[in-house]
């Protein structure tokens, strides 16, 4: 529910289709345009204080505090612009646009428009009943279902785990798929670490949640590339290339893969690391034999 604090007097309703581009028009139209998916779910945007919609860019744009609204995912930003399209037909079979032959009056912004892309600037955040994300800039694109952030403290957070990254986080609401770019780390709610330069995290879809209950993880599995390391409370193993499995916590690493307890160290070419009982084991592979270097214990008897 948004609260009534929240919005403008006016309404600006997109229906991926039909743009209605003044309020008055809106409230004769809104259950009519409200219905017309044939190019996607409604997008329903609200602010606080201009809407400055430019003829020539073929953009709206939305200041003051302003939210989207599209199915289940909501968008809030402190500046929202909204890019569109003269709207075309779809492929009945790709549902892509078909493309069209220029003509004398693709200038008209007058008639049914697409809204195809949304960019969000200053405080930016997405979320769903099940994933939320957070950034400074953001670029959401209608058509793929990818939310791009950038900025400080990326973030993606669920109930179970938060993704971190530091350069480009790629959020996919619709399918609980996050890719965290830079430094990007996966940390589990009881602490559990799986991190890389690059991480893709995939979520169990809404009805694979339900079917494995509450209790199941929220991501079904994690791949990382370059840097690939994984921490226990007793080891650390790092890696050129891994995938975490959330479900048995287990986590395989591969390419220049050393594992460490203490001042003990194997090397080789894969490792299977347990998170949960913190073991881990070293396969072969390769013509390269496993190596390992032990430090006794001084303080033993």
């Amino acid at each position: 529910m948004i609260q009534s604090s929240f919005l403008r007097k006016y309404l600006l309703l997109f229906s991926l289709g039909s743009f209605l581009a003044t309020p008055i028009l809106l409230q004769a139209s809104v259950a009519n345009a409200a219905d017309d998916n044939s190019h996607g779910p409604t997008v329903r945007l609200y602010w606080k204080k201009e809407e400055i919609y430019d003829r020539n860019a073929h953009t709206v744009t939305l200041t003051g505090g302003a939210r989207g609204i599209r199915n289940n995912i909501t968008l809030d930003a402190d500046t929202i612009i909204g890019y569109l399209r003269k709207k075309v037909p779809l492929d009945p079979v790709t549902k892509e646009p078909i493309p069209q032959p220029e003509s004398e009056d693709d200038g008209d912004q007058d008639g049914d428009q697409d809204l195809y892309r949304i960019e969000a600037i200053g405080h930016v955040h997405i979320y769903n009943q099940k994933d939320q994300a957070w950034g400074d800039h953001g670029i959401y694109d209608l058509d793929k279902g990818i939310m791009l952030l950038t900025g400080n403290k990326l973030r993606v957070v669920s109930a179970k785990n938060f993704v971190t990254a530091r350069d480009l986080l790629e959020y996919y609401p619709d399918t609980h798929i996050s890719i965290g770019r830079g430094d990007a780390i996966v940390t589990t709610s009881d602490g559990k670490r799986f991190s890389a330069d690059v991480v893709k995290a995939i979520g169990y879809s809404d009805e694979e949640k339900e079917r494995l209950g509450p209790d199941a993880p929220d991501l079904d599995r994690a791949y990382g590339w370059g840097d690939v390391t994984v921490r226990t409370p007793t080891r650390t193993a790092v890696g050129d290339r891994g995938v975490y499995l959330f479900g048995p916590e287990l986590a395989r690493l591969m390419g220049h893969v050393r594992v460490t307890k203490g001042q003990n160290q194997n090397n080789g070419s894969q490792a299977i690391v347990n998170m949960k009982t913190g073991i881990s084991r070293m396969l072969p592979g390769g013509e390269d034999p496993v190596q390992g270097l032990i430090v006794p214990n001084e303080n033993a008897s």
